[in-house]
């Protein structure tokens, strides 16, 4: 398994957000570094992250406490690196993650400025085909609002969550206290992303009993962590750090709005799971690989067609069907109020509901060989796939079906992304 749904979260975060009044507007920010911030909110940011541990260990199944060693505590004698690393290791994320001051470019209202290498902001590389264009900023510049959640919201799959598990390749997946990786692969820096990416928290009893790994999935606890980051940056007047966590902390349910990232294996029964998972223990793993290959390929076909159809109308500027649904602020009431509940039972369930049938309209509209071939391997020809090409020449009313399912899904992206962002907006006001 490897994780980055929705290719570039932030083509769609763009189109989610520009026409919701609190972002559009929202007053532009002051970039601000991040040891910027810890220097001046150390003694809050201690206090909240204590509070966030105590909540994880209540609310998440199966939760590893955070070791006591990596617990933040206020020093205002120590270096701002020494502070910044206590910081990430408190929220045991990558501690050579970035965070660096940038923006990612809107493709429908480009802006100048200078170009920075994927590198500078991410310790993976870039993906394929994603359109990221990365411009540079310094402390001080002004921000708009949009630009800074837009751009966060992508920011996660930058390298955040890799390497965090103590059978991973890193030093600092052995100090904190994860446990060996779930599932998908130890030995891949994209895939050790998976827990903390996917969630699979509504598949039956059974597979659940089955495959009780499954159930470790850290997608509530990032959501939390930066949701309440986010508020705590609004509040002490730091707007910057605020839309950037809100950023963050969108991405995860923003992967639950993909169904291949909230249910195990769409279109196949629990039994044919367990029976493959018992063969494989057996020494015999075909069927495994089998199953575990073609969800990969699906998926990716899907994120990938989603990824050209929304850089093909930006380049266009013609608004489509997928723009019109990520507008759509009419869908956000219907529905609940944003609550700690939110990301597991209205996002998750709605989207592992939808994952049969998407799974189903995937095998009947794309080309065989990417959907229903384990032999075949997606993610390795992926740069060599030209989707849209190949789409404009399948059967029109199985494209027309696939079309309108990546519309709804888009929908649902946008209203989640905007019911989430006004609990934060709302935790953020002055106690």
């Amino acid at each position: 398994m490897q994780a980055m749904a929705w290719g570039n979260h932030s083509l769609a975060s763009y189109r989610a957000f520009e026409a919701m009044p609190e972002v559009a507007g929202a007053p532009s920010a002051t970039a601000e570094s991040l040891e910027s911030f810890l220097r001046a909110e150390e003694n809050t940011v201690e206090a909240l992250l204590a509070s966030q541990e105590a909540w994880a260990v209540v609310n998440i199944e199966k939760y590893p406490a955070r070791p006591a060693e990596l617990a933040f505590r206020a020093d205002p004698g120590r270096t701002d690196e020494a502070r910044r690393l206590a910081f990430l290791r408190a929220l045991r994320v990558a501690p050579d993650s970035r965070f660096a001051l940038y923006s990612q470019a809107d493709p429908w209202n480009p802006a100048p400025g200078t170009p920075l290498a994927t590198s500078a902001i991410s310790t993976l590389p870039e993906a394929v085909g994603s359109g990221a264009k990365y411009l540079a900023l310094k402390a001080g510049d002004l921000v708009a609002a949009l630009a800074v959640l837009a751009t966060a919201t992508d920011e996660p799959d930058l390298g955040l969550d890799v390497n965090l598990f103590e059978d991973n390749l890193s030093d600092w997946g052995k100090t904190y206290g994860f446990g060996p990786q779930p599932y998908g692969n130890a030995l891949l820096a994209q895939a050790s992303q998976a827990p903390f990416q996917m969630g699979f928290m509504h598949e039956s009893r059974m597979v659940s009993l089955g495959l009780p790994a499954i159930r470790r999935s850290f997608v509530l606890l990032r959501s939390h962590q930066y949701s309440t980051l986010a508020a705590l940056a609004f509040r002490t007047g730091h707007a910057y750090w605020g839309w950037r966590f809100a950023g963050f902390s969108l991405h995860y349910l923003q992967d639950q709005t993909e169904p291949y990232y909230a249910a195990l294996a769409p279109g196949e029964s629990g039994v044919k799971l367990l029976a493959a998972q018992a063969l494989a223990l057996s020494g015999m793993p075909g069927m495994r690989n089998d199953l575990a290959q073609l969800r990969s390929n699906r998926r990716l076909a899907l994120e990938k067609y989603q990824t050209e159809l929304l850089l093909r109308a930006a380049a266009s500027k013609t608004e489509t069907a997928l723009e019109k649904s990520l507008h759509n602020l009419d869908k956000d009431k219907g529905y609940p109020d944003w609550s700690d509940r939110y990301v597991r039972e209205v996002v998750s369930q709605q989207s592992s509901r939808a994952a049969p049938a998407l799974a189903q309209t995937l095998v009947a509209a794309l080309p065989a060989t990417y959907v229903a071939d384990p032999a075949f391997d997606f993610a390795a020809r992926e740069s060599g796939i030209n989707l849209v090409a190949e789409m404009s020449r399948r059967e029109s009313q199985e494209r027309a079906r696939l079309d309108a399912t990546l519309a709804e899904l888009m929908g649902n992206f946008g209203a989640h992304s905007r019911n989430a962002l006004r609990g934060i907006l709302r935790a953020s006001d002055p106690l």
